[in-house]
């Protein structure tokens, strides 16, 4: 027969003494959790706005280089201007992607143009320019991929039981992705041969 008591206590109230503290141990487990996947999503937020930051720092230096060769451009050039203002008040990844994808397509339609002008095309500065933004555009790709992927983990986790227990109690909740919008880079180019 097994005795009941261990000790001066009975089992059942210690067997729920040591569920309790279980329970609070688990708890505490996945809410540190869900704190570090909440902070890297933050911090891949940051790495994201820094690059972009750059690209909306180098902006005007590209629209100077340009502005002397393309006097007849007057409205691509405040295109260009008024998508960098309205990507630097854009906040969260939605109002930013679209701002971004704004100011993607200006500044398209400004180097589109600048082939037409080959004093243009010949100005080692306008060039550097160019390179360097083409450099930044990848460092942005690279780090709205690390940011998505860090979103996709945070808010599969916040879903997930038992850390969807937490959730609401810890204050996390899904966050946005940083999409591309503009449905015309999503396409696949047609390629049509003969």
């Amino acid at each position: 027969m097994i005795p009941l008591v261990a000790e001066g206590l009975p089992l059942v109230p210690m067997a729920i003494a040591g569920a309790l503290v279980l329970l609070v141990a688990l708890g505490i487990v996945f809410y540190n959790q869900l704190v570090a996947l909440d902070v890297r999503t933050d911090n891949a937020w940051s790495d994201i706005d820094v690059q972009l930051k750059r690209r909306h720092d180098l902006i005007p230096n590209v629209v100077e280089a340009v502005r002397g060769s393309m006097a007849y451009e007057k409205g691509t050039l405040e295109a260009v201007v008024r998508a960098r203002a309205e990507a630097m008040n854009a906040r969260g990844p939605q109002a930013a992607a679209a701002a971004e994808n704004g100011l993607t397509g200006a500044l398209k339609s400004l180097f589109a143009l600048a082939e037409s002008y080959p004093e243009l095309k010949a100005n080692e500065q306008f060039h550097h320019l160019q390179t360097q933004l083409a450099g930044l555009e990848d460092s942005i790709q690279a780090a709205r991929r690390y940011f998505n992927a860090t979103v996709r983990e945070l808010n599969t986790t916040v879903r997930m039981f038992p850390w969807n227990l937490l959730t609401g109690w810890g204050g996390f909740k899904a966050r946005e992705f940083f999409d591309i919008g503009d449905a015309a880079e999503r396409a696949v180019p047609s390629v049509k041969l003969g």
